[in-house]
């Protein structure tokens, strides 16, 4: 498959939720994203794009579905074709649901791990400028996306597989945390690119309770960090993980709990890609400094 037709960023994700109240607090005053609802569900806004993230009505927090952009419709398409050709199930969206998604296509599938996907096409762009009510000057997304996702991926070696081969994400790195004295055991991780951002994906080989591991979302100077960590010590949301600096995509971030029970990665400083020249390795270590996880467990 060509790289026209595969995926060129994250889009956004999808959660179902029974707290909308409590994900429009969180949205707006932890997060600083503009919150906005069409009476059903909640639409979170980033950037110039309607929203980045859109809560539904549910009566359970999980991951719905993530939003993956492709470059234009001969490439929806192709990428479609392929998947078609290869036993993927591909679900055409009506073109009242794309619209209701703000995006020119959308066509539904899973992946072998059961992590639902929307791959999409020409986006539609808010007429509005992006203002955050917490002040955050601004996101790190663009051509680059939405941030990142890490994915459960309990069937890791047919999800890897289909992720590689079927979507055409470039892996960035490997990582094995918790081995035993000989290198072996322990829990896998797979890191991948589809523009210059280190990583827009990586699979876990586990489950997660909330179908999602964690989001990342950027922002562009460290105070903004500093900022959000403020916030979200004023608003009383747990945090997962103090701040520090990753090994791989040398992110400088603090993690912090949703009201669904997964995961947001607050940084800045990501490390960017020369995409036609990446030289992969394994690391064994999440962080060089900081991103004490052991917070997330006291009570």
């Amino acid at each position: 498959m060509s790289l026209s037709s595969s995926v060129v960023a994250l889009g956004y994700v999808v959660i179902e939720s029974a707290q909308s109240e409590a994900w429009r607090r969180f949205g707006a005053e932890v997060l600083g994203a503009a919150v906005d609802s069409d009476g059903k569900s909640l639409q979170l806004r980033l950037d110039d794009r309607p929203y980045r993230m859109i809560v539904i009505p549910s009566e359970r927090e999980h991951l719905h579905s993530v939003g993956w952009e492709v470059r234009d419709a001969a490439s929806l398409e192709a990428l479609v074709s392929s998947l078609e050709s290869a036993g993927v199930e591909c679900e055409r969206a009506s073109a009242g649901e794309a619209f209701r998604r703000r995006v020119g296509d959308l066509v539904r599938l899973r992946d072998p791990s059961g992590n639902r996907l929307e791959l999409f096409h020409s986006p539609l762009l808010a007429n509005t400028r992006f203002v955050s009510p917490a002040g955050v000057a601004g996101f790190v997304t663009g051509d680059m996306g939405l941030g990142h996702v890490v994915m459960p991926a309990p069937n890791y070696q047919e999800t890897t597989a289909f992720y590689e081969e079927r979507l055409g994400f470039q892996l960035s790195d490997r990582m094995r945390l918790g081995t035993d004295e000989d290198g072996a055991g322990g829990v896998q991780l797979r890191f991948y690119h589809c523009n210059p951002r280190h990583h827009s994906l990586a699979l876990m080989q586990a489950p997660h309770p909330a179908g999602l591991v964690h989001l990342m979302v950027e922002v562009p100077d460290l105070d903004e960090v500093g900022y959000a960590l403020d916030r979200c010590q004023r608003g009383e949301v747990p945090i997962s993980a103090t701040l520090g600096r990753h090994t791989n995509d040398k992110m400088v971030s603090f993690y912090m709990k949703t009201p669904s029970g997964f995961d947001i990665e607050y940084g800045f400083g990501g490390v960017r890609l020369d995409v036609g020249c990446v030289s992969t390795s394994e690391i064994t270590s999440v962080s060089d400094w900081g991103h004490d996880f052991s917070v997330g467990f006291r009570k």
